[in-house]
């Protein structure tokens, strides 16, 4: 049995569930949960916004653990292994994205909290190519919030060409925001923030900005224009998009990994006349999710968090809600 807290109903509190996983697959790996993240998409998918949560419902795709057991046929992991999980829990392994190293964009994608129990538990299971092995040089307590806000941002940073020589302009300076800031300096980029929140200024620059802006000032973005390569919104509400695409240089791309519910009002003439593009992407495939630790390794990169027993689970998703939390919480597992 896998004990775990999980939520009846929308916006419920969490409590007390046990569960039988059934038998392991052998494609399959158990993980001893040691820590796990709390991320917004948790509360997401806590409340059913997005309509396809099933209840009881376990949160929790942020993992960090140990191997406990492993399939007849898993050949990457052994037990006793220190693993990373994220959003994905599986994929087909056979379609053209899966063959072609794009895991991520498969089809038939398993999500950890998506019709299946996270990582607010004891244990927890995914497919072994999902379960990714964590640098030695990398905090287990703290590297759960990489498998989903560190790489939900160093994804379009690999993927899109992004150069050391690039101006890139990061909006939001929160979850997600943090991390890219770190993952862009350290790429060797000119960075600026783009935050509301003026009394995130200091951090902004602690954390890698070489120059903020505030986003709620009109003449601020205005002096900006015609001045990025690349800017990544990571925020989840309405902006003006005509000022950010304004900011760009002639090629520039505006991207966005932060999940607006309402469409985005893009002039087609902000596009046409300097050549720009708008994009968006999920979380990466396993191989890029491998390649940012060693990244996070190799420059020192961890979250900012903040830590809370998962008994008091309830308690930590308050602070999330209340827009508390600096940067990341992570719950790290006392259920024995």
């Amino acid at each position: 049995m896998i004990r775990a807290y999980a939520a009846n109903k929308p916006g419920a509190p969490l409590e007390l569930f046990e569960y039988d996983p059934g038998a392991l697959r052998p494609d399959e790996v158990e993980i001893d949960v040691m820590a796990c993240g709390i991320c917004h998409s948790d509360l997401s998918m806590l409340d059913n916004e997005w309509g396809m949560t099933a209840y009881p419902f376990v949160p929790g795709h942020e993992i960090t653990g140990k191997v406990a057991a492993v399939g007849e046929a898993v050949t990457r992991v052994g037990v006793g292994d220190v693993v990373g999980l994220g959003w994905f829990a599986g994929s087909c392994m056979a379609c053209e994205q899966c063959m072609s190293g794009n895991h991520n964009l498969c089809a038939a994608n398993e999500g950890t909290i998506v019709g299946r129990h996270g990582g607010f538990a004891d244990k927890v299971r995914c497919r072994e190519s999902w379960a990714i092995p964590l640098p030695k040089d990398l905090d287990v307590k703290k590297a759960g919030p990489l498998f989903c806000g560190g790489i939900t941002v160093f994804n379009p940073v690999a993927e899109f060409d992004v150069k050391p020589t690039d101006r890139v302009g990061v909006i939001g300076i929160g979850g997600l925001g943090h991390f890219a800031l770190q993952f862009l300096n350290k790429w060797g980029c000119e960075v600026t923030a783009f935050t509301s929140t003026g009394a995130k200024a200091d951090e902004a620059r602690r954390m890698g900005a070489h120059k903020v802006v505030n986003s709620r000032d009109a003449a601020e973005l205005d002096a900006v224009a015609g001045t990025y390569d690349f800017i990544l919104s990571t925020v989840n509400v309405e902006l003006e998009w005509d000022k950010y695409l304004n900011a760009l240089k002639p090629k520039g791309k505006l991207h966005t990994v932060g999940a607006v519910l309402t469409p985005m009002p893009i002039p087609a003439f902000g596009l046409i006349g300097g050549q720009k593009s708008v994009s968006g992407s999920p979380l990466g495939s396993p191989a890029t999710t491998a390649k940012m630790l060693e990244f996070c390794a190799r420059h020192d990169i961890e979250a900012v968090t903040e830590h809370f027993p998962l008994s008091k689970v309830n308690e930590a998703i308050a602070h999330l809600r209340e827009g508390k939390a600096r940067y990341r919480i992570v719950l790290e597992n006392d259920l024995g």
